[in-house]
């Protein structure tokens, strides 16, 4: 195809280069600068300015821009509806979205006011058509729920399940998904258990938002989050619909991660209030017992010197201070060590067993853990023991026969804990501090994101965290990441820098005059 005189690229370079000594074009937008490069280039051909509009070639003009038709506004619309305002809902991007289309087009840029209309009816005619398939995707029973959530003025009877009604001292179910949760505590955790079931009771489909883009489905539980009922009511039912659905889906996803993190919260309150108040019963009672190699020293020698003499006689006055400083030895000893850690273990047993435990074990029948990594698939076959058995009553063991999962967390300090011989001599399973190791297993998994959350965000499937293809692209991936795709590669650098750290903090450490009058001399632990 031959090149035209008018070629648009050529105009703008020209316009570019005489536009300082002209001045003519300097100050021009839109559509009145591309105007003035057409007068330049029949300037450049002709030697002087066009008269009037009939001395300009029409093909010419066609070429480089033509006006805005109501046919182009209603295909710029149709444009924008289906391929732009279907993941962009603000106005200003839309309109830069028009602007370029047009550009591509070769179509004259509306005026501003005409451009805030079609912008408008792009976005209305894209609400539309998104709402109206949401609400296809969604059965007649849970619409009946979701409209019932705004019915009537008071709301108190619109129940999302349909089965009861609200007390009248309680919320109306709306507000109460609005509401945030509140401080760690079991009421919470019981809250917000409630507050999850309700959502669930609406019956909305796992994926109903799956193909919609996630600030489009932010900006619809915005709306409905800051708009009245009353409001709500007046919206067409697709919109008032889908409005209520996007926040009771988001509210269903963050109330799930609120009680991942409640139940990471309160297994590590347990653990910190049972070593607090273990430790101010025994804080006070403790007294540091000095020399205590002299003192096994004097009471062998008195022990060999005498071996036939009683210990009041013989042992005792051997030791400075006699029979109270030996009973202070042997305290000291008892609240020091395993002895220590076994008594913050029952400690810790009974605070679980008489308040934390109805919200923890509640927690196992709304959230479902999972696991990508077979190494710790015991915690979740422990979990499940846990709820098979929640309702025991107060069984001291587990059955004799039943699989009990071994997990790493039941090893250490709490192996002697958890299993105890009975009366006939059997190695049995407590029960109890079974469940609170199970429960201390899950914490510590959680946070690793080892284990994960159905239904949750923050506590999603890591895998959801990459893009489908990374496998089939690792390569590039990892390339774009400026990561090496050797991991004995990736740690060594890590690695090398810490020691490099820990090297010199070792080596300036004792030049610290501050550390080296408080610890007495270098090198020496303060």
């Amino acid at each position: 195809m031959a090149r035209t005189p008018w070629d648009l690229d050529e105009l703008v370079e020209h316009w570019t280069l005489l536009k300082d000594e002209q001045g003519l074009v300097s100050g021009k937008r839109g559509a009145t600068r591309l105007g003035f490069a057409v007068l330049l280039k029949f300037y450049t051909q002709y030697g002087r300015f066009p008269r009037n509009r009939a001395e300009l070639p029409g093909e010419a003009v066609e070429f480089v821009f033509r006006e805005c038709s109501v046919a182009d506004a209603e295909k710029l619309t149709a444009y924008l509806a289906e391929h732009v305002a279907h993941k962009e809902r603000r106005p200003e991007q839309v309109r830069v979205e028009l602007l370029a289309r047009c550009r591509m087009e070769s179509i004259e840029p509306p005026t501003s006011g005409r451009c805030d209309r079609i912008v408008a009816a792009a976005l209305r005619a894209a609400e539309e058509s998104l709402t109206a398939l949401i609400c296809s995707r969604l059965t007649v029973e849970s619409v009946d729920r979701i409209v019932a959530l705004v019915a009537g003025a008071d709301q108190d009877d619109a129940g999302l399940a349909g089965g009861g009604t609200e007390g009248e001292d309680a919320p109306p179910v709306l507000a109460k998904v609005k509401e945030a949760p509140g401080n760690v505590s079991l009421e919470t955790m019981l809250t917000e258990i409630d507050k999850l079931l309700a959502v669930r009771a609406v019956g909305l489909p796992a994926d109903l938002f799956a193909d919609v883009a996630p600030k489009v489905v932010a900006g619809w539980r915005a709306r409905a989050a800051v708009e009245s009922p009353s409001h709500l009511r007046t919206h067409p039912v697709p919109l008032r619909v889908t409005l209520l659905a996007a926040l009771l889906h988001e509210r269903e996803r963050e109330s799930t991660d609120t009680l991942v993190e409640l139940l990471i919260s309160t297994v590590h309150r347990i653990g910190a209030r049972a070593e607090r108040k273990v430790t101010e019963q025994l804080v006070n009672a403790f007294k540091k017992v000095s020399g205590k190699e002299n003192i096994l020293f004097k009471l062998a020698e008195a022990s060999l010197g005498a071996p036939e003499g009683m210990v009041r006689q013989v042992v005792f006055p051997a030791v400075s201070g006699g029979e109270v400083t030996l009973r202070e030895l042997v305290h000291e000893f008892k609240t020091r060590g395993p002895v220590y850690r076994r008594t913050v273990q029952t400690t810790l047993k009974a605070s679980y067993t008489n308040h934390y435990r109805r919200g923890l074990i509640r927690l196992l029948d709304v959230l479902e853990f999972r696991s990508s990594n077979h190494t710790h698939r015991p915690v979740i076959e422990a979990l499940a023991l846990v709820a098979r058995y929640a309702a025991a009553g107060n069984t001291t063991y587990y059955p004799l026969g039943e699989t009990v999962p071994v997990h790493k967390a039941m090893s250490g300090d709490w192996a002697e804990v958890v299993h105890r011989t009975d009366k006939r001599g059997r190695r049995r399973v407590v029960r109890m501090v079974y469940e609170v190791v199970a429960f201390q297993a899950l914490r510590d998994q959680l946070k690793c994101k080892e284990i994960w959350v159905i239904g949750a965000d923050k506590w999603r499937n890591p895998d959801e965290d990459l893009p489908s293809d990374f496998e089939a692209r690792r390569a590039e991936n990892y390339r774009e990441l400026r990561k090496p795709l050797d991991p004995a590669v990736f740690v060594d650098e890590p690695r090398g820098q810490m020691t490099a750290e820990l090297t010199l903090l070792n080596d300036r450490m004792p030049k610290l005059s501050w550390w080296t009058s408080r610890s007495g001399s270098p090198g020496r632990s303060g």
